[in-house]
C-alpha cells in the first residue's frame, strides 16, 4: 500500500501537469476553506464561484468539492483571478483575489516555470490575495429539470435551456443564440 497523495499531489494528477495556475486555485481554494472553517464538500454544502476558466479552477474543484455536475460551481466569464466560496451550513462567503503581484514577482522567463509554482505556494497569504468576506445571498442547490427534443435536431435539451423558434421548440443553438466558437 502506497502513501496517501497530498492534497497539491490531486490537484497535479487531476489537471496533468505543474503550472502557476494551478498553485494559484490551489491556494485561494485552502486560503477559502481555511477562513469558512469548512472541509471539502461531500455534496452540495460549500459553493465556489469562480471568475475565469482556466487552469486554476481544476485546482478549485479538487480541493473544494464543488464541481459543474452538482451545480455548486459557478462560472462568470470576468477573466480575473478571483474565487468565491460560501457555506450553505454557515451562510459564511468570502471571495479570495489573488493580486497581481504575486503572478508577475518572477521575470517573464521563469513565470511558467517550476520556481514560479513554489513561489506562488510559498507567498506569504497578505501578498499573495485580498479576502473581501460576501454578504449576497448564497445560490439555492441546484434544480433537476425535465428533457425536451428540440424540433430541429431531435437532441434531448434541459427544458431550463430550451428556445422557442418559429413557435417549436429548439436547443440553443439551432435556435441560433450560440456566438461563442466551438
Amino acid at each position: 500500500m502506497g502513501e496517501e497523495k497530498s492534497d497539491w499531489e490531486k490537484c497535479v494528477e487531476f489537471h496533468g501537469h505543474v503550472c502557476p495556475g494551478l498553485a494559484m486555485g490551489y491556494r485561494a481554494a485552502k486560503i477559502g476553506l481555511q477562513e469558512l472553517a469548512a472541509r471539502r464538500a461531500l455534496d452540495e454544502e460549500l459553493v465556489a464561484i469562480v471568475e475565469n476558466d482556466a487552469c486554476p479552477v481544476d485546482a478549485v474543484m479538487v480541493i473544494t468539492g464543488c464541481t459543474l455536475g452538482k451545480g455548486n460551481l459557478l462560472f462568470r466569464d470576468f477573466g480575473k483571478h478571483a474565487f468565491t466560496f460560501m457555506s450553505r451550513k454557515s451562510g459564511v462567503g468570502v471571495r479570495i483575489y489573488v493580486k497581481a503581484g504575486a503572478r508577475k514577482a518572477q521575470p517573464a522567463s521563469l513565470r511558467s516555470g517550476p520556481s514560479m509554482v513554489q513561489q506562488i505556494l510559498d507567498l506569504p497569504q497578505e501578498e499573495f490575495c485580498t479576502i473581501q468576506n460576501i454578504e449576497e445571498s448564497i445560490p439555492k442547490p441546484a434544480r433537476i429539470f425535465n428533457s425536451v427534443t428540440c424540433a430541429f435536431c431531435g437532441e434531448a435539451v434541459s427544458e431550463a435551456r430550451a428556445r422557442l423558434k418559429d413557435g417549436k421548440l429548439a436547443c440553443i443553438p439551432c435556435a441560433g443564440q450560440y456566438t461563442r466558437g466551438l
